[in-house]
């Protein structure tokens, strides 16, 4: 294949890991930005979401499609609820204080996962997507003195991957009226800014952590189910989510949504792109690079605010 086509396969599969990482990164920022708690554990609730999602597809068995909707609104909701239960147990007995939360969610993440091998074991377990018929797209080739469009073979995409990509922007967009158009959303934001001041109007801020905590989670979970039919279910997949998550919450600004979908895209593509021209290895290398260079330079982020 041309470097062209090739070129164009990486941004497609740069867009995929784009889509899932804004999702995923979203639900961190947004935990940070109000409760001002670096979730540790945030990559194993993504794992659940996986996880989760082959459980229900196994369990409802008819066809793909149904086993697929009923893993999008069980599996995000069980993780959220698991999530808001941790929140009220753990971090809020020890008052949301930054040393001791990180502690905790830092045991917390060995007691998801732990569990999860014990019940689900460690072999990857596959879930079939709803639909993934394969799109052949077309290339322009020089052919007998004029522009001809081909086909080459291995260049295309599938259905599915782009149902990834459609499906992440439109619950973005939900979460961004969600937090900008609500009476629930202008809570949290209340909240974010001024948490004592809050509670003094009367906003119950025990439980707008508990919730904002489920919320995050929930999304990250959202992330897995997405992504599961493309790569298979394992009680270790925690792992990169988490540190791409870290690379886009910081690049982005902490607490920053707009920054967060940015960052997500620039280390998205980078990460699809590098992967399919090098390794997945070097990806991660120049990601971190980004962060100390952001570190350095701008220790904000994109379009965090100075505190």
């Amino acid at each position: 294949m041309d470097f062209g086509p090739h070129l164009i396969l990486a941004i497609l599969e740069g867009a995929v890991t784009a889509a899932v990482l804004a999702l995923t990164a979203m639900g961190l920022s947004i935990v940070f930005g109000v409760m001002r708690v670096v979730n540790v554990a945030h990559g194993e609730f993504y794992m659940l979401g996986a996880v989760i999602a082959w459980w229900v597809a196994t369990v409802v068995g008819a066809h793909p499609a149904l086993g697929f909707v009923a893993a999008l609104v069980i599996a995000p909701l069980v993780v959220g609820a698991m999530a808001a239960a941790a929140d009220r147990l753990i971090l809020h007995r020890i008052d949301y204080d930054p040393e001791r939360t990180i502690v905790a969610t830092i045991g917390l993440l060995y007691i998801i996962q732990q569990g999860t091998l014990m019940t689900f074991g460690p072999d990857a377990r596959p879930v079939q997507p709803p639909f993934n018929s394969r799109i052949a797209l077309p290339w322009p080739e020089w052919t007998d003195g004029a522009f001809a469009w081909a086909y080459p073979w291995g260049f295309g995409t599938t259905t599915y991957k782009l149902f990834i990509i459609a499906a992440a922007a439109a619950i973005l967009v939900a979460l961004w009226l969600l937090m900008t158009r609500t009476k629930a959303g202008l809570i949290m934001r209340a909240t974010q800014q001024d948490a004592e001041m809050a509670r003094a109007f009367g906003i119950p801020v025990t439980r707008v952590y508990a919730l904002v905590f489920g919320l995050g989670a929930g999304l990250a979970a959202m992330g897995a189910v997405l992504i599961v039919p493309v790569q298979q279910a394992h009680y270790l997949m925690g792992g990169d989510p988490l540190l791409l998550s870290f690379i886009v919450v910081i690049i982005g600004g902490l607490g920053s949504l707009p920054g967060t979908v940015i960052a997500a895209l620039l280390i998205g593509m980078s990460d699809g792109i590098i992967s399919v021209f090098f390794s997945p290895t070097l990806a991660k290398i120049i990601a971190t690079l980004a962060v100390a260079m952001v570190l350095v330079f701008r220790p904000q982020g994109l379009l965090g605010k100075r505190s």
